[in-house]
Order: C-alpha cells, then structure tokens, then sequence
C-alpha cells in the first residue's frame, strides 16, 4: 500500500520545520493576512499572495479540503502619525472611504486574477465584523488582560507576559524591551497606557475620525491587530492549522494576534505560522524616495528605468516560484529575462510531451535504467514541495525531467526504453505541477503559437526543398539565420524539428 506523503513546515513559531499534522485529519483551516485597501496592491504583496497561492493549491492536491480565509482590512490601520489608512486616502481623494476600499479591492482582486491566483474560501472584510471584534475585547477584559481608559481599551502586555512567560516575542523573536514602543498606536495617547509596550484593541474616536461604530465603551473603532483575530476566529476556530503572512506582520501585527488569542480564550491561535520574506530590487530593499522601486503594470509594461522590456505576468509569477517563499527574492532585469527563458521552456518541454506517443505494446512489468531515473526526478519533485513548499527543488526536478522528454522526442532514448505508463506518469505530472500546483498558464507562453508555427513550418520547408537540390548554401544560411534569432533546428530519424533555445 502506498504511504502518504509527509509534509514538513518551517514553524516561525518554534524556528524549526515540523511534520504537518492537522488538528483534523483530512482538513486544513488556513489564514492569511490580505491587504490594506487604501492604494494600489504593491509587487510584495503579490509574492506573499502568489506564494500562499502555491501553498493552497499544493494542499489541495495532497487530497486536503482547506479552508482558505484571506481578509480584506479596510479600517483601523493607522499610519505612523495615528491616522487611520482609509480615511487619510479618502481625504486625499475626496471621497467616501468606502469608496476607496472599492476602488482597490478591486484592484487587488483584478492583479489576484492577473496572477492567476486562486480564490480564497472566505474572504471577510474588517468592516463587516465589527460585532465579532467587540465581543473579543469584551472577553479579553473578563479574563483581565485589557483596560479602559478615556473610552478606549488597551490590551496589558506586561500582566499577559506575567501570566504566559516566553508566549510574547516568542514569534519574532523580541523580548519587552524591544516591543515596548513599536505598536502602530505608538504616537496616540500614549499617556493612557500603562505601560508603552501595551497597544489598543478598541480606539475612540477623534472628531476628524470617519469610520465610527458603538461599543459600550465609547464611539470608536477596533484596533488593526483585533480583526484578524476575530475573523480567523470565526471561521477556523480558536485554535486552527495554518497563519501566514509577510515577515514584516510578525510584529507587531502576528505577535499581537497571539497575545489576543490567549488573552481572548487561554488559546493559541495557529499551530503552524509560515512567513514569506521580502523583495529586493538591484539588491537593495524597494523605496518610493529613492526611486528604487517597481509595481506590477510596470513590470507588464515595461514602462520602468529597472528593466528593459516588458514581462508577462506568467514570466514573473514563474520568477517568484524560482526561489523559496522563506528566501529573499532580488528582482533583476537578467533574472527576469533567465525566469521567461526557463518558463518558456519548460512550456515547451510540455508541448513536447503532449506529442511522445504512448506505446500500445505489452509490458513485462520490469523497469529499465530510464524509467527508474524518470520515476526518482518524479519523486525528487514531490520531495521539494514536501520540504517546506520549495519549489525551486521541484522546478530543478521538471528540468532534468525536460531533458528526457527532449531525448525520447529526438530518438536518443528509443521509446521502447520507456514503460508505456513510466510516459503517462511523466505526463501527468507534469501538467499536475505546471498548472494545478505551479498555477502557471500554458497560453502566456505561447501567444500567437499558431502563427509561430505556420511560419516555422514554411521556413522549414523553404529548407528542405533548398537540401533536395543540394542547396547548402541556402539551407545552411537558413538554418545559421534562425540559430541567431534563438531556434534550433534538428535533423534526426523521424524528421525535423525546432526548439526555441
């Protein structure tokens, strides 16, 4: 009998890879912190989406049912100077702040689907949980880890560490010294506090604020930590599977969410936490001020002083799966160049595969050289996505696979070396891992194929003809010609064929 395969997560929790077992056999509840609607989604956002995209689609393919709950945040996110995000875009664009979370969530979802990401199961806006988060600060008061001061309520960091010693700063890997004044509400009323380190869950509301709902402690609105643990309560459970989100939200966003739990109902809330890391481009960290930075419909365009031509959105998406979601990803015009020329190819490699025909004949049950090679890159693949999600192991795997698929299709591996069923597997996977777990789109890679191949298929008869009258000269030249444009021709027993190189 077959053995399941065993899935190992890297826990930012205990810093550590650990043996996924799901609190119920068969299930995953998985949240993931999704965006601040007050501006265009940006091309970090995209790789943490895209990344837990692959996560999703992985577990599903393993036979899991997950419940994927991404939220939307559209109020209580303040900036620096204590401003809430929506409405600070609101005033900036003289509208209602509702019509700025429209306007971008919109957007965000138009650049989800760009990118070929998969729908979440669940996708709760901050706005339409109010009363869920009211209740949490009502329990995390009962259970004497909150106060309230001037009709606001602040959760006590200090009587929390107290009474959980290790529990806070355990995700980032801080201690209360370093917390104490990195809250988001740091530069509000920080003489209400008890303590610096501690941060609001319930905030009144100034007479400028706009986005305003009763509570029984004043009018006001939630803090931007509270939302999160509300809705992944809601709808997973106090206690579920998989957190994730971008290592900037370890603190103080995914660290105050912990604290929130426990606080909440003596519960962690996840028992995995997975974390993507950041984008680099040119090797430096992105910035606005310094002009150091690209968004998508830049990269689409081609329209930036960092690249120097347009990319499709399958060309980058494979760009990001090339490196681990854990690793820092340095966006290049060469690597972008070097992940279009890997994604056509192995694209190619997959049109090469769809044509190798599956030999009828009886097989004797025994496994040659070949088919046991072809069935250990199969498994080295699977093997990547079992360490964590690291696709760039199982791109390597489909590579190696790709030369096998190019020697079958040139007759330099007879196919009768081949186990008819050794070639259904290998086209099965490889269309599992391209499309269903990858995400990637084979037409991206191959816009206006029919027109490519009707040309090649007359340059190639102009050359053939050209060799039937012992034309050299012009069959050579031909052939030299489409060698400088990037295309291979090959000469072999069963005719003539071209590649892209």
């Amino acid at each position: 009998m077959k053995q399941p395969r065993v899935l190992k997560l890297y826990n930012s929790l205990s810093g550590k890879k650990e043996i996924f077992n799901p609190i119920t056999p068969g299930y995953v509840g998985m949240y993931v912190c999704g965006p601040t609607v007050y501006s265009d989604v940006h091309l970090g956002n995209c790789r943490t989406f895209t990344s837990f995209d692959v996560i999703y689609r992985y577990l599903l393919h393993l036979g899991y049912r997950v419940r994927y709950v991404r939220n939307i945040t559209d109020v209580g996110h303040l900036t620096d100077d204590g401003e809430d995000r929506m409405a600070k875009g609101a005033k900036v664009a003289q509208i209602e702040p509702m019509e700025v979370a429209q306007r971008y969530a919109v957007g965000f979802h138009d650049m989800m689907r760009i990118f070929n990401n998969l729908a979440p199961s669940i996708e709760p806006r901050a706005t339409g949980h109010i009363p869920e988060q009211i209740e949490m600060v009502q329990d995390i008061l009962e259970r004497g880890y909150g106060y309230e001061r001037n009709g606001s309520v602040y959760f006590n960091v200090i009587k929390f560490s107290q009474d959980h010693p290790g529990v806070y700063g355990q995700l980032s890997g801080r201690v209360i010294d370093e917390l104490m004044a990195e809250s988001r509400d740091n530069l509000k009323n920080q003489d209400e506090k008890n303590h610096p380190a501690d941060f609001a869950i319930w905030m009144k509301a100034r007479p400028q604020d706009l986005m305003v709902w009763k509570s029984p402690w004043s009018t006001g609105f939630p803090g931007w930590h509270l939302e999160c643990s509300a809705m992944s309560t809601k709808y997973l459970g106090k206690t579920f599977d998989i957190h994730g989100g971008g290592n900037d939200l370890k603190f103080p966003h995914h660290e105050n969410e912990v604290a929130q739990s426990n606080g909440a109902c003596g519960c962690s809330p996840a028992n995995y936490w997975l974390h993507t890391n950041m984008l680099l481009l040119n090797g430096k960290k992105m910035s606005k001020s310094d002009g150091n930075t690209i968004n998508p419909p830049q990269l689409f365009s081609g329209d930036s002083e960092h690249i120097s031509k347009a990319y499709s959105p399958m060309a980058v998406r494979f760009f990001m799966l090339q490196a681990h979601y854990r690793s820092t990803l340095d966006i290049t015009d060469d690597g972008l160049q070097a992940a279009e020329k890997g994604f056509k190819k192995l694209m190619d490699t997959y049109a090469l595969l769809q044509k190798l025909p599956v030999d009828a004949r009886d097989f004797d049950g025994s496994e040659s050289e070949h088919d046991r090679a072809i069935l250990a890159l199969i498994e080295d693949a699977y093997e990547g996505m079992d360490d964590d999600f690291n696709t760039a192991i199982a791109i390597a795997a489909l590579n190696e696979l790709g030369g096998y698929v190019n020697k079958l299709t040139h007759g330099q591996i007879p196919h009768n070396d081949v186990a008819p069923w050794v070639i259904e597997r290998l086209k099965s996977v490889f269309s599992t891992f391209l499309f269903d777990i990858f995400g990637l789109r084979e037409e991206a890679a191959r816009e206006d194929n029919g027109t490519v191949d009707n040309l090649m298929n007359l340059i190639l008869e102009l050359r053939a003809n050209a060799r039937a009258q012992k034309d050299w000269t012009s069959s050579d030249k031909i052939r030299d010609a489409l060698a400088a444009a990037g295309i291979q021709v090959k000469d072999g027993k069963e005719g003539v064929s071209w590649e892209k190189v």
